[in-house]
């Protein structure tokens, strides 16, 4: 039996789009032998694990107009432009106005990791969640801690900033830890191809400790190019399945429009139904022999 991973892309806001896909996952009982999400795709994948339907819109539309959700104040108070201490840990500890469900989520069978990137050496970490306890989300927020508009999260003494700077796509993490197949939930659409970083003079300088991270920012564009082409031939060997975004909203990392980001999760659902019938024959296939010519995931990441 193929063992299918769900690799989910971060993009902050943007990642409503996920958020809706996710949801019609639930709707239709829709699991996975392992996850892995970067960043706000890894936090959705959480709600998504503990069952939670909904709660994810809600921090894309609901929550966004909390004082301690997003800006000046905000970072001017915690040092980040996102309340992340806010967001993990005011809204979603158990006595929290959104509280995650914890223990569905850490009961559930199916593996979680979350990318977050080591700020010291400019790689990617991959945290279980074995590793996560009640009412701490350290690991997400680290996940999530974008440079430039947050500051590093401290896990044991290490600081790490957003997985996206490292493995934004974590597909051949997904391989290595033994998927046979892949869906893969992207933020962007399939044409996107993403620019170099800007604002290099504000993260380089609010970075400068972590020059391998500054690296790791000034080189992004180029992994995640290579990474997105791995995925596309992927999906036309049937080794992966891909969702990503039919109409560009024109949303960004902090789109704060309640209404484009419900359009962007309404975008999610039509997309999950238009690809329902072909996702299926993916996640279920009809028995066929073994193709001895058939490449391995080896010979993707080498072209």
């Amino acid at each position: 039996m193929n063992k299918i991973g769900l690799v989910v892309e971060g993009g902050g806001m943007k990642c409503a789009y996920s958020a809706g896909i996710l949801d019609a996952f639930l709707d239709y009982k829709i699991t996975f032998d392992y996850c892995i999400g970067v960043s706000a795709g890894a936090a959705n994948l959480v709600s998504y694990l503990a069952g939670q339907r909904g709660r994810n819109l809600r921090f894309y539309t609901e929550h966004l107009k909390d004082p301690g959700y997003f800006g000046v104040k905000s970072f001017f108070k915690t040092g980040n432009l996102f309340g992340l201490d806010y967001i993990y840990r005011t809204l979603s500890n158990s006595a929290g106005k959104d509280p995650l469900d914890f223990p569905a989520f850490k009961n559930n069978p199916v593996p979680f990791y979350a990318v977050a990137t080591n700020a010291v050496t400019g790689t990617p970490e991959y945290f279980s969640k074995d590793l996560m306890k009640q009412d701490d989300y350290s690991h997400i927020i680290a996940s999530c801690s974008l440079p430039g508009a947050c500051r590093p999260m401290k896990i044991n003494g290490v600081p790490y900033y957003d997985g996206g700077i490292s493995d934004a796509i974590p597909i051949e993490r997904a391989f290595l830890e033994g998927c046979d197949k892949i869906v893969v939930i992207l933020c962007k659409p399939k044409n996107f191809i993403k620019p170099p970083e800007k604002f290099r003079f504000l993260y380089s300088r609010m970075c400068r400790n972590y020059p391998n991270t500054v690296q790791a920012l000034n080189q992004r564009h180029i992994m995640y190019r290579k990474t997105r082409e791995t995925a596309l031939k992927l999906e036309q060997e049937q080794k992966a399945f891909l969702f990503a975004p039919s109409t560009d909203l024109k949303t960004n990392l902090i789109t704060m429009d309640a209404k484009r980001e419900q359009q962007l999760y309404d975008l999610g659902i039509k997309d999950f139904h238009t690809l329902k019938e072909q996702l299926e024959k993916f996640l279920n296939p009809a028995s066929q022999p073994e193709n001895p010519a058939e490449k391995s995931f080896k010979d993707y990441i080498s072209a």
